[in-house]
């Protein structure tokens, strides 16, 4: 069942007022975006995964996507006051990391 505009602006305000004093990254990652999903009655182990594995395209990096919802999504998450534009920077690699044909396929 879809969800009315009504309900997703009356959940996305609940959401916003219950994590708006969040900083910490590692403690409320995945609770945050399990409930950011909710918003709009999507399940987020329907469509995305937490910690994607990803190797360079050398083979000299790895690291990991705090959230991935292929062909949708690449979230790098940081705590408050951490650099925005490193992240924007991982998150960058790491999707040009990820080889075109899984980039597209299921988690």
């Amino acid at each position: 069942m879809r969800l009315g505009w009504d309900e997703i602006r009356r959940r996305a305000k609940a959401f916003s007022e219950e994590w708006k004093h969040a900083y910490y990254e590692k403690g409320e990652t995945q609770s945050f975006y399990n409930d950011f999903f909710e918003i709009f009655g999507i399940k987020r182990r329907q469509v995305a995964v937490y910690e994607k594995m990803v190797q360079s395209l050398d083979a000299n990096r790895r690291g990991s996507i705090d959230l991935y919802w292929p062909g949708t999504l690449i979230v790098e998450q940081k705590s408050a006051g951490r650099d925005l534009l490193a992240a924007q920077t991982q998150a960058s690699e790491y999707f040009n990391w990820l080889p075109h044909a899984t980039s597209r396929a299921s988690c």
